[in-house]
């Protein structure tokens, strides 16, 4: 652990350059598995960047990630500490336990390998016809509002049944919810409120009238199957679907391309064999630079982290991109390589009870991307130079604020 002489930095690490990672990343792989940071709350954590610490305690079922607790540690300045913090109706009870372990049936069945790849055609067209769109507004275009923002949304708001036309307030409500400097507490009190007031009606719609979609589908499992999953459960439920299902998708649609068109022959290979597109796509996830802050973990027992002693009521840090640049998992991991042959065993979607539940419609949503992009625009580069893209800054997710490509 830090010594307590040894002054503690702030968190998240500031970055030289956009596409790059931290240096401190390695420094604390380096130096010892838990390292402490200051959060821009001013609470004290543990940071995890090493591969297998990381991967161990995400896939540690007696550690929680719910820091609404006595001890738990606040995350971002407002007062409420963040979203990990955050009190909110339906989600306790299906974040931890037994609880968490049937909703994750309920949902898993709906995103299934072969029902998201029965979803790629359907994502393909939804893809053409922003490309097309884009296309016919002209070189530059901000790739961010012509299709990495409305993309994911069209497809999560297909599968819930929700309207699409709605995109930049969900853009809005999940960027509030994801603070930690940017926005203040009557914001996120405002934006939490309206988020859970369209999800709440939106679940009553979906009861009164249901359709095909998985919302409605969940809503007549739990009204015909003893009340499986409350209404309060069913809205959290919404609302973390509609979150996760557009926002890590949109962001990571943005720093795959800058990523691949910042150096752009990785692009290029692409275009000359499209065979490397589900490579490139696990590549960009290992490598992503701007992954945001990581996910926490309360300590709820006396426990090891790499040998290192940590105690009940302890707050850990689990930054899952800072692992994925473990040399001692990914041989020369700076170096993109697509045909790295272990690089869909990054942890860029967790591990453990908590492993993205969507992460195979993501990975289907930015192979689609890609090979429309290569297909289509074979030309495509960045409007500006990398060191020039401007971050996402305040917000636990990271990300690129926008991304001008010309083609």
């Amino acid at each position: 652990m830090t010594d307590e002489a040894t002054p503690i930095p702030d968190y998240p690490f500031a970055q030289p350059h956009v596409l790059e990672p931290p240096q401190e990343w390695a420094e604390n792989r380096a130096k010892c598995p838990v390292a402490h940071v200051r959060m821009p709350s001013g609470d004290v954590v543990g940071l995890l960047t090493g591969y297998d610490e990381v991967r161990t305690l995400l896939a540690d079922p007696r550690f929680s990630r719910n820091l609404a607790r006595e001890g738990g540690a606040r995350l971002s300045n407002t007062e409420d500490g963040g979203m990990f913090s955050r009190r909110n109706p339906g989600a306790t009870d299906i974040q931890e336990g037994p609880g968490h372990q049937r909703w994750r049936r309920l949902l898993s069945r709906a995103f299934t390998v072969k029902k998201m790849e029965a979803w790629r055609q359907r994502i393909q067209g939804m893809a053409d016809e922003l490309v097309d769109a884009m296309m016919a507004g002209g070189s530059p275009a901000d790739l961010r509002t012509a299709l990495a923002l409305p993309l994911p949304v069209q497809v999560i708001c297909a599968l819930l049944g929700a309207p699409s036309e709605d995109q930049e307030k969900f853009a809005y409500w999940s960027e509030v919810a994801l603070t930690l400097t940017k926005y203040t507490q009557e914001e996120v009190d405002t934006a939490q409120q309206a988020f859970l007031d369209y999800a709440s009606d939106l679940v009553e719609q979906k009861r009164a009238h249901p359709g095909d979609d998985l919302l409605s589908e969940l809503t007549l499992i739990s009204d015909s199957e003893d009340g499986r999953l409350s209404h309060d459960e069913l809205v959290s439920t919404a609302r973390g679907l509609l979150l996760a299902g557009h926002e890590t998708t949109s962001n990571m649609i943005l720093k795959m391309t800058a990523l691949l068109l910042a150096e752009r022959e990785r692009y290029e290979a692409v275009v000359a064999d499209p065979e490397l597109i589900r490579g490139t796509v696990e590549e960009s996830l290992r490598m992503d630079p701007l992954a945001g802050v990581g996910i926490p973990r309360f300590i709820t027992e006396d426990t090891e982290v790499g040998g290192v002693p940590v105690g009940a009521g302890s707050n850990l840090l689990v930054n899952m991109a800072a692992a994925n640049r473990d040399a001692r998992k990914f041989p020369e991991p700076d170096r993109f390589d697509p045909l790295r042959e272990n690089n869909s065993q990054h942890v860029t979607f967790g591990a453990g009870p908590h492993f993205c539940v969507g992460q195979t419609l993501a990975r289907v949503e930015l192979q689609v991307v890609l090979g429309t992009f290569a297909r289509r625009l074979p030309g495509l580069r960045l409007r500006d130079k990398p060191e020039e893209l401007r971050p996402r800054d305040g917000v636990a997710a990271g990300g690129l604020q926008e991304l001008w490509v010309t083609w």
